[in-house]
């Protein structure tokens, strides 16, 4: 009964199937690397649409593609050692999905359900877990890279370890990730949800230290609806329930926030509340959404932007940024914010630093002292023309040292780039894995071929674009 209910169990028939199966397909794509003779830029071709902010000029469409579409299989998951070993392609939806039947759950489950394992990886995924936890990649065991020139490795804090650390946040440059083992958490069948209000972000900083320190809760996030109304969402784990509540069709979890002082959801309608919307929904009518509701979703948005990118805003693009602030600089950051974008709410993510990330360079982290960040996230800002707010954003986040994720659209200079995140480390990295750059590297791919920029031109011999 166990097997046939759990058919990817460890040691199972099936989930010695699908190691055979994964061989095979990580053999495909060695050999289609290793016979590569185009010297133009590749990328990889998914099931799933990027999760990344849709851009019009994106040159990466027009790539050579590796297919990793097939790597898509949950391969096993160990209910003992509580962990799951699958392929990149697998979708938080579907993790969740098969891991719910043994009472287990994802660390941390980013908040779209297409995400895949893979881009979590490549694009530093956290979520409401992430005050305890940091990011995806820190509940990671070991990767599975396939080189450029189609070598396989196995990475682990004790096997290639600088290339394990590295291919966080490395968004696909620096190698193919054919397969990942990352650690599960027991869960209950409902998380209760309170929502604690405050009128400063003295107050709400407070509040998140306490949990912080006390580790009393499974979940935690919140949102800033104006300078004196913030909200925190303290989320636990609890065996009963006395309502359920459910936001994926009529109504939308992030306009619950403000209104209510605690909530009841399943496990997994917690883990995917913000699937059709952070922090604004549409439609935003009632009629609208009885009949659109249904379908519109971060999976059919994101798939209709790639799909239509012509249409995309060829200028002044809506502002969706995600800013990393440590704790004691966020006073300062949102000073400037409520000055100077005053755009609400922005949705709140604690974040517990767990290393000094090797992808950061020593110079930035010398400037960070605090155990927590506060990740900020904004979504669908209007930018007036004449004014960018994205290169605004990068230049505040240098005066409180913070940083940002790279799936939105990126300004930053090289020099200014490669001040914050770690050229050198990046460097030793890449010409072990990527030595002819086929995959592009960190800067070009982010900050010029996702804004249909030329890459530069050549630089001599061990040197990163």
């Amino acid at each position: 009964m166990q097997t046939e209910l759990s058919p990817s169990v460890s040691g199972s028939p099936k989930a010695i199937q699908q190691n055979a199966r994964h061989a095979a397909k990580v053999e495909r794509i060695a050999q289609q690397l290793r016979h590569r003779k185009s010297t133009r830029p590749a990328s990889f071709k998914k099931k799933t649409p990027p999760h990344q902010v849709p851009k019009r000029f994106d040159q990466r469409r027009l790539d050579d593609k590796i297919d990793l579409s097939d790597l898509d299989q949950i391969i096993e998951i160990d209910v003992v050692a509580m962990t799951c070993t699958a392929e990149p392609a697998v979708t938080f939806d579907e993790v969740v999905h098969a891991t719910l039947r043994h009472g287990l759950v994802p660390i941390i489950v980013p908040e779209h359900k297409t995400i895949s394992l893979g881009g979590s990886v490549a694009g530093c995924s956290i979520e409401s877990m992430s005050f305890r936890h940091g990011g995806f990649h820190d509940t990671c065991l070991e990767y599975e890279i396939i080189t450029a020139k189609g070598d396989v490795l196995r990475c682990s804090p004790g096997e290639n370890p600088l290339i394990f650390q590295m291919i966080h946040g490395s968004f696909g440059t620096l190698g193919v990730l054919s397969q990942l083992k990352f650690r599960l958490v027991r869960a209950a069948p409902y998380v209760h949800v309170k929502y604690e209000t405050y009128e400063t972000l003295e107050a709400f900083q407070q509040a998140i230290q306490r949990h912080f320190t006390a580790q009393d809760a499974d979940y935690l996030d919140g949102q800033i609806f104006s300078p004196t109304k913030h909200v925190l969402c303290v989320g636990r784990f609890v065996e009963k329930a006395p309502y359920v509540s459910r936001y994926d069709w009529l109504k939308a979890y992030c306009e619950s926030i403000p209104r209510l002082s605690e909530d009841y959801l399943t496990v997994y309608d917690y883990l995917f509340r913000y699937d059709r919307g952070v922090t604004h929904v549409k439609p935003r009518s009632l009629v609208g959404r009885a009949l659109f509701g249904k379908l519109i979703h971060s999976d059919s948005v994101l798939r209709a932007a790639d799909r239509f990118h012509r249409f995309l805003p060829a200028k002044n693009p809506p502002v969706i940024v995600d800013v990393f602030v440590p704790f004691s600089r966020t006073a300062q950051f949102m000073d400037w914010y409520h000055r100077e974008i005053h755009y609400y709410p922005v949705w709140c993510v604690p974040y517990r630093r767990m290393r000094d990330y090797e992808w950061l360079s020593p110079r930035w982290w010398a400037g960070v002292q605090d155990p927590l960040f506060l990740d900020l996230a904004v979504y669908g800002l209007k930018q007036e023309p004449g004014r960018n707010i994205y290169k605004e954003f990068e230049d505040e986040l240098l005066q409180v040292n913070g940083t940002k994720t790279l799936i939105s659209y990126n300004y930053y200079d090289e020099q200014t780039f490669w001040s914050i995140w770690n050229k050198d480390t990046y460097q030793a990295v890449k010409q072990f894995t990527d030595p002819d750059n086929i995959f592009r590297d960190l800067y070009t791919k982010t900050c010029r071929a996702a804004l249909g920029l030329e890459d530069p031109a050549p630089k001599p011999e061990g040197s990163v674009h």
